[in-house]
């Protein structure tokens, strides 16, 4: 199954319809608000002091949102993150317990407290801790992909 997200050529960092899925999704499947009032794409994208994610439902899922924070802790352009499967965000020998974390995700809407060794594009490895992955559904029950955010790494 496509969705209109599996589309490369989208450019998600400051797209409304977008930014109300996310924040949408994650309202109805987590059962408190992602954000505080008054806060809207633009600060998402550019000013908020927390890692924001998110990929599609491709076979093998690709990044289709990074927010500025998320671009400086990983080390990528929007241009790159936006090209990189979500699977390298992990080193190989994470990638089990990455999978393993997104199943959960699927199974049950979204997991809280998650936490997993990442690698940036320099190669230096860091954790992320308290990390929420949720499940992006639109308000009609369709699957567009899963996202994610956190506020704490430290270097591995």
């Amino acid at each position: 199954m496509t969705s209109i997200y599996d589309n490369h050529a989208l450019d998600l960092r400051n797209d409304a319809d977008f930014f109300s899925l996310l924040t949408g999704s994650y309202a109805r499947i987590v059962g408190r608000p992602l954000l505080h009032g008054g806060q809207g794409p633009d600060w998402l994208y550019d000013d908020a002091p927390f890692v924001v994610l998110a990929h599609n439902t491709e076979p093998d899922p690709r990044f289709i949102y990074a927010n500025r924070t998320a671009q400086t802790c990983f080390e990528y352009s929007w241009e790159e993150f936006t090209a990189l499967p979500s699977r390298l965000s992990a080193e190989q020998p994470d990638r089990a317990e990455r999978q393993r974390l997104l199943d959960a995700v699927t199974r049950d809407g979204f997991v809280e407290n998650g936490r997993g060794v990442r690698i940036a594009k320099s190669g230096r490895r860091f954790w992320i801790e308290n990390v929420t992955v949720w499940q992006l559904i639109d308000e009609t029950g369709k699957r567009l992909g899963q996202a994610a955010i956190f506020s704490s790494w430290r270097d591995a």
